[in-house]
């Protein structure tokens, strides 16, 4: 087996990060170290490679494999493959706990804010942002999480948050696992719900994005709302 202490030194990835530093090195170097060793006849970040390749070289997609899906690569054993997996993971939170008092002027502003640890579940997850008059992010908060088909939303949790925080308006936002943009029935059924609900305590519905890979469809800028 190759581990990463047998490599030469101008090889070692995790050399390359001390004395370098993380912003040094390529995907498959800093997924190599996670690795820890390869296989026989292939060093770490040869399978990193490997594994990226079947990702098609995008870190969203391979924030979607599984420990299963992992496991299918020789060289990676359970152990590897939820140290993975709990990397991806940590990375997602990470970026969901980053909350700064950003300004919405557009859809696009949502989609960046979450995009980065929404796209690649595989399950559907519901999310809400609240606004204050000036459309600054007060709060964003997970309210739901269910299977690939969907997830359940409870209006009153949303709008007892909303009262809570003091929000003018709020932004719903959920993924659609299976790539698909389009809104569903029940997704547009949630939306006029959401809306009607809305105005009587005279909080604004904003918009309603669905986060698809890389890609998202507004509610508001398809004048759904």
């Amino acid at each position: 087996m190759h581990s990463i202490k047998d490599w030469s030194v101008d090889d070692r990835p995790r050399e390359k990060l001390i004395e370098k530093g993380s912003k040094s090195l390529s995907d498959a170097e800093l997924l190599g170290i996670l690795l820890g060793s390869g296989s026989r006849n292939e060093s770490a970040v040869g399978l990193a490679k490997r594994i990226l390749n079947y990702a098609q070289n995008n870190l969203t997609e391979l924030g979607r494999l599984g420990v299963d899906d992992l496991m299918q690569f020789k060289g990676v054993g359970e152990a590897k493959a939820v140290t993975l997996c709990s990397a991806f993971e940590l990375a997602r939170r990470k970026k969901s706990e980053v909350i700064e008092r950003i300004k919405i002027t557009s859809a696009t502003d949502i989609f960046n804010e979450i995009s980065p640890f929404l796209a690649d579940l595989n399950h559907e997850e519901f999310w809400v942002f609240y606004l204050n008059r000036a459309n600054i992010v007060l709060r964003r908060e997970k309210i739901s999480s269910g299977g690939i088909s969907g997830t359940v939303v409870d209006n009153k949790i949303i709008l007892k948050k909303a009262l809570l925080n003091l929000a003018s308006s709020i932004i719903l936002v959920h993924n659609h696992p299976s790539g698909n943009l389009n809104p569903s029935i029940q997704d547009k059924k949630i939306t006029r719900k959401m809306k009607l609900a809305c105005e009587l305590l005279e909080i604004n519905l904003l918009d309603h994005l669905i986060i698809a890979g890389n890609s998202y469809y507004s509610f508001a800028d398809e004048l759904e709302l």
